[in-house]
């Protein structure tokens, strides 16, 4: 008997998993605020940012099809075991404050709908503990396959409700073309760069992308006869991330708003519901706490396996783990419980400076992994025929122009 092809949208389930999870409260905030300070004139600019993030992650796809190696299994065999002990401060780093940011997110998107208290932060802790505990629950209980469903929901609602916004509040198609493909930076009171980068540098994610290889191989993915289905998987999941980036600017663009953060997001709702009233309102909020919890359940449940990869390679001599039982090993487990409560400390703090020093840490990222990619796949006896084409290359290279001086401007800012 024959065995049935998987359906076309089965076929995009990892592609939308990176999408939605690169999708965080930042990402949002910062597409709306500065579609609201330069206007529909950066379109290009999410489009920009879309381009360099899928360059990334296809390379990285390209080299653990062609290798059988994640991508961290092979910086550790070709540059050696220091890697590990650089990449998990920064992992320590990336889980605490993300976690810490997806779950104060959730607690004010949540309080915005449910108003339950009276006082904000005691709110934004209730409900971003809560979300938490379930992101935990979902990810324990039905493992990946309960996991890609509930995150199925979440895409198809924060993708739908943020997009039916932005048709509601449409600025004009000659203004949204001319945004498109007439590349241009208000000025926005010396400002306009500043804000263009921000909004190129905040398309998808950043070490979420080193994800996207652990659901493949939960799809069963591998060889190099995958990569061809890989590469239409990216492409339609970096397009819903570009459509939903484009969809915020856009609704940002009709409005003045101000803030910062998820609080950004909610005053961002209660401006809506003048234009377009209640119902407005409510679209914009049940779409933006889909793309948030998506976000924290992505994270909650890929980024153990970055910490179980680096565990095994480094510290149990390169101890191979089947891909299906990763998620029941111990270091996954416990990083994962780690990951749903530690950064519960940061609903209590402030954290200014300290995420000054992150966000440099997360934009070096990206330029490192660019120069990895390049070394990587340039390597024809590593390989073979699929190394970097010239695109590739000239594309890798911007990215790490531009990442590389984004993360300079943040440290001298």
């Amino acid at each position: 008997m024959r065995m049935k092809s998987p359906g076309l949208l089965a076929m995009m389930i990892p592609g939308f998993l990176v999408a939605a999870t690169g999708v965080g409260a930042g990402d949002l905030a910062t597409a709306s605020f500065t579609g609201s300070q330069l206007g529909v004139a950066v379109l290009w600019a999410v489009v920009v940012g879309g381009v360099l993030k899928f360059s990334l992650t296809e390379g990285l796809t390209r080299w653990q099809l062609v290798t059988g190696e994640t991508f961290l299994e092979g910086v550790a065999h070709r540059f050696g075991s220091m890697v590990g002990w650089l990449f998990l401060p920064y992992l320590f780093l990336w889980s605490f404050f993300v976690g810490s940011a997806l779950m104060s997110a959730c607690g004010v998107a949540l309080h915005a709908m449910i108003p339950f208290f009276e006082n904000g932060t005691h709110a934004k802790i209730f409900f971003g503990i809560v979300s938490s505990v379930v992101g935990l629950g979902m990810v324990l209980a039905g493992g990946f396959r309960l996991f890609e469903r509930v995150m199925g929901v979440c895409i198809g609602i924060m993708f739908t409700t943020v997009v039916l916004t932005s048709v509601l509040v449409w600025p004009g198609t000659r203004e949204i073309v001319s945004g498109l493909f007439l590349p241009t930076i208000p000025d926005a009171k010396g400002f306009g760069i500043t804000w263009t980068v921000a909004l190129i540098g905040g398309i998808g994610g950043t070490l979420t992308m080193l994800c996207y290889g652990y659901w493949i191989r939960e799809k069963g993915r591998t060889g190099i006869e995958a990569i061809k289905v890989c590469r239409i998987d990216l492409g339609v999941g970096y397009s819903m991330t570009v459509l939903f980036g484009l969809a915020m600017v856009i609704i940002g663009s009709t409005i003045e708003i101000e803030g910062k953060g998820a609080g950004l997001l909610v005053s961002l709702a209660e401006r809506l519901e003048e234009p377009l009233g209640l119902i407005g309102r409510w679209l914009f909020l049940i779409g933006a706490f889909g793309a948030i919890f998506s976000s924290l359940l992505g994270v909650w449940q890929a980024v153990p396996y970055l910490f179980a990869d680096v565990w095994y390679l480094f510290f149990r001599q390169g101890k191979k783990v089947p891909a299906e039982q990763i998620t029941k090993s111990i270091p996954y487990r416990v990083y994962l419980l780690v990951l749903a409560f530690l950064p519960m400390l940061g609903l209590l703090m402030s954290f200014k400076e300290v995420q000054k020093l992150y966000s440099v840490i997360g934009s070096l990222f990206i330029p490192l992994l660019a120069i990895a990619l390049l070394v990587l796949n340039g390597r024809r006896r590593w390989v073979g025929n699929f190394t970097n084409k010239l695109l590739t290359i000239v594309t890798l290279l911007a990215s790490l122009v531009f990442f590389g001086s984004m993360a300079w401007m943040k440290w001298l800012g």
